[in-house]
Parts: structure tokens; sequence; C-alpha cells
């Protein structure tokens, strides 16, 4: 039973009656009382409130944006709790977790905090993806995070996927169930329902971006979609696909299997990587071992080809047909591309703390992989059938017009060097979805997509500029009207510098004078 109206009329008439900005004010004993909420006709068990003071920090080892320790948080209510406890038809327990942070001094925004790898837990709700050095809280948003119904252990358990509410609470459900709910309990405890609502993820959490677009188009105001997870049993194919084709070039062990380790020397991965940078770096109006103009970048492998003279960086053919077969991408028998290929970017050799592009794309906790051949027509196949397939719908999916119509703002970013989804899916998805909703002229009103060199899956890599504060934008877009036509990004792997990230299908191209680190000089072009 959804009583979301009655809640939010109810507070307006408590809120009406209370001295102006006062309901935007919480204290410890206002969080202590949380302890007994109780929603009318929805099955919420409260398993703990408690109120931190000014100046904590959030918990170590969170993936992107600054330190921990140099984040210091409002003071806060932390609410946890469970949606619809019960024990499944695998005789398990499950629920849908949440963590619901309220500052005591709320500024009537509320964000939503997707998810990561198959959820399993509840993180820490603090926004921080695409945040820069302010996470949402710290602004004084109200953060929710979830475990999307089911806990697991570490953050690719897959187990819950055989039984069916899970499954489908993890494929879109338990997101959509989850953002009204905080609603209400928001709504509830300040007496004032939130002015503005939004969401930001990355990887599976840009994937629920995308959902919450697509299947509940009227519960946010603006949306950020990070390196998409939305089509991950194609994604492996492709992943699977590099790594075959790798194998290719490798030596062979004393049982006669490829050596995934013997393919490429650290010389010949660094000799790519500069021949990349040879070919493309200049094409953005400056070299400085980035690469803006990713459209017209063109890479040949077979241009490292070791000559009359041979050096320990020069590739064999056989390395270097491997590569471009690699990163081509893997095809059907009819010659259908069944996943995008890849980028040629400069950190397609960084680790992330999974092996690159150019080791394969694989995971190393997995057992070696030695294969060099593949059956595509058998895996495209498999990956349809399986359970895989309702994430994948979430690719399809381009009708958005009840979103743009209400007035939703869309943002994607995705880094040019992501090891596990390639950036040309969410191009192609972009792409098609700007098609289906009027073509450029009519979505660039309300949705944009920035593409960020260097950087790896939803963060990271040697060349990166992996740090900007697109939720800023965002809510300058939604709530003054001020389309962003570039982000600014810098990264702790080049302190100093900073670059525009530009709007989809522009790049960052430089002015030709002025500080060649400084993001003021250059400008966006096609």
């Amino acid at each position: 039973m959804r009583i979301t109206v009655p809640i939010v009329a109810i507070a307006m008439l408590i809120a009406a009656a209370m001295p102006a900005g006062a309901q935007t004010k919480r204290d410890a004993a206002a969080c202590a009382a949380l302890t007994s909420l109780q929603i009318p006709g929805v099955a919420l068990t409260i398993t703990k409130a408690e109120w931190f003071a000014e100046g904590s920090s959030p918990p170590a080892g969170r993936a992107g944006g600054p330190p921990a320790a140099a984040i210091k948080l409002p003071a806060y209510c932390r609410l946890d709790g469970v949606l619809d406890r019960r024990t499944g038809a695998d005789g398990k327990p499950y629920g849908i977790g949440f963590a619901l942070a309220l500052p005591g001094d709320w500024n009537g925004r509320f964000l939503f905090q997707g998810g990561g790898g198959l959820n399993g837990s509840v993180q820490m709700p603090l926004g921080a993806v695409a945040a820069g050095a302010t996470p949402a809280l710290a602004r004084g948003f109200a953060v929710v995070s979830t475990d999307t119904g089911h806990t697991g252990q570490g953050g690719f358990d897959a187990s819950f996927m055989q039984e069916q509410q899970a499954a489908l609470d993890f494929a879109y459900q338990a997101i959509g169930r989850i953002a009204p709910l905080a609603k209400q309990i928001i709504a509830q405890h300040y007496a004032k329902a939130p002015d503005r609502s939004y969401f930001a993820g990355c990887s599976t959490g840009g994937r629920e971006a995308m959902l919450m677009a697509q299947r509940h188009p009227t519960f946010f105001d603006g949306i950020i979609s990070g390196a998409p997870a939305m089509r991950t049993a194609y994604s492996g194919i492709g992943d699977e696909w590099v790594a075959t084709m790798l194998n290719t070039a490798a030596t062979k062990d004393a049982s006669g299997k490829a050596d995934p380790r013997t393919v490429l020397t650290d010389v010949q991965k660094k000799a790519v990587i500069d021949g990349v940078l040879n070919a493309c770096d200049a094409g953005d109006g400056l070299k400085d071992d980035m690469i803006f103009n990713t459209k017209a970048c063109r890479f040949d492998p077979k241009t490292l080809v070791c000559g009359a003279n041979k050096t320990d960086a020069c590739l064999t053919m056989a390395q270097a047909t491997a590569i471009e077969k690699g990163f081509a991408g893997p095809k059907d028998s009819k010659g259908r591309q069944v996943y995008p290929g890849f980028m040629f970017d400069t950190g397609i050799a960084s680790t992330q703390g999974i092996p690159g592009l150019l080791h394969g794309g694989l995971n190393p906790v997995g057992p070696p992989f030695a294969a060099t051949s593949m059956d595509v027509d058998a895996r495209a196949a498999a990956a349809a059938a399986s359970a895989g397939d309702v994430l994948t719908a979430t690719s399809s999916w381009t009708n958005l017009n009840t979103y743009s119509n209400h007035g939703g703002k869309l943002m994607f970013f995705h880094g040019v060097s992501d090891p596990w989804f390639s950036a040309l899916d969410t191009i192609d998805y972009y792409e098609r979805m700007t098609k289906a909703n009027g073509g450029p002229e009519q979505v660039m009103n309300w949705s944009r997509l920035y593409l960020a060199p260097g950087v790896g899956h939803c963060g990271g890599g040697p060349l990166a500029l992996d740090t900007f504060d697109m939720l800023s934008s965002l809510v300058d877009w939604v709530e003054k009207g001020t389309a962003p036509a570039s982000v600014t990004a810098t990264g702790r792997a080049l302190p100093g510098r900073s670059r525009p990230l530009c709007a989809y299908p522009q790049h960052a191209h430089y002015k030709g004078t002025g500080d060649t680190q400084d993001a003021k000089n250059f400008e966006c072009r096609p």
C-alpha cells in the first residue's frame, strides 16, 4: 500500500504551522525517536538510528573522490532499516536493507546513492559519485543507499539470483521501492517533503540510474549515470574476447597452454601506449599525454611491428594482430557486432586491481585464462538466455519522454579506459536514445554525455583526471536552468592539472595560448 500523498500532505500542514526554516533542523533526540518509526501499510523494520556529531569522517576504503579523512561531515542521523523481511524460496533470509542519512541541518534535497557490483551490502549513504571533493551528505543532502534485497559475501556473490524475488529486487524492484520509502521517511522526519530529488551512481549504480529514468520517470528531477553496467552478460563476452585474442600471441607453457603473462612485456605495453599517444595525442591541439579528440583517434598496432632493427619495444606481427582484433570487439559468424570494441587510450594497460585491457581484461581471482579461440555465437546465445538478459533490457529502453517532459535532467559519464564496460557501448545507447527522443537538438535540452580520457572503471588510471563535480552541474541545471556545456575535471594522478569534460560529441581543445594546465584555456569543439 502506497501512502506517499497522505504523508506529504500531513507534512505540509505541520510545516505551515512551524517557524520559517525550523522544519529542516533536527537533533539527536529527533534521531532517537526514529527507532519507533512506523509507516502504515509498510512492512518496515528499523534496526538502528544513530546520531553523529559534526566533524565525523566517512569510513575509509570507499572508491573515488578525496580520501575519507579529508571529508568532514555535518551532524547527521543514520537510520538503518529493512523493508519486507521474509524467508525466501531457498530457505534463506531476505529483505531490502537500506541506510538513510538525515542531516541535522537539511538543505531540502534528497539523493539516492546507486550501488556497485552485485550489491549485497548497505554502503555508507554519502553521495560521493561525481560529487568532486564534497559528497552530497556534506552539502546537506539527505542520502539513501540499499543492498537491493539480499546479503552477499563480497561484491560479486551471485547466489541470490536463484531466488526469484531476490533476483527481481536486484534487477529493478528494490530501488523502485526504496526511493518512495526514503521520501516518506524524510517527509515525516522533517515535516517537509524534499524540494528536489536526485540519483547518482556508477557501474551497477549507473545501470540503476538509467532504470530510474526508464521505469520511474517521475521519481527524480536529476540523474547521473556513470559507466553503466547495463549489459553485463555481453560486456563479459567483450572482455573474454580481448583476453582470447591476446592469448593467440602468447607463448605456451610446458602443458601446451597459452601463458597470458607472456603476451606483452612491460616495455612493449609502454610502447603501445606511446604509439597511441603519437597517433592521437595532438588531435586536441596539445601534446599532453591525454586524448580528448577520441572520435578522430586512429591507431594501428601494426605500425609498431619490428623492422630490420629489432628492439625490445617493437611487436611481432602476431602481437599487433592480436591487439587489433581484440580491441575491435567480438562479432558472430554472420559478422554482427555482439559487443562494441574498446577505444585505444592511455589507461588500457592500467590494472586498477584487475588486469587492464592489455592484460586480457579478466579478473585475477578466477582460474588462469588460457583460451586461444572462442565460440562467439554460443556465448551470445547463452547471454541472451541467461537471467542477465533482464538487466540487458536497460540498454534497450530508449523512450524517456515522460522523464524529460516533467523537467528531468540526465547526465552520463564514462571513462574511456574502462576495461570492464566499453565507453563505446554507452555512446551507442546515448545515440539511440537521442534518435528516439527527437534528435540531438531536443535531447541536449535535458541529457548530456561526458567522456573522461584516461579514466578506468568509475575512476583511476595513471593519466586520469577522475575527480569532477557533476552533482553541482546537475543541481544548477535542474534548479536554475543552467545547462552544463562542460564539467571541470582534476585528479590526484596529475596534480595541478584541470581540463573540461565536454558534452558529447564535442571534445576539449587547447585554445593555443595560456597555461596548458588550466581548464580555462581549453574550449569545447566538434
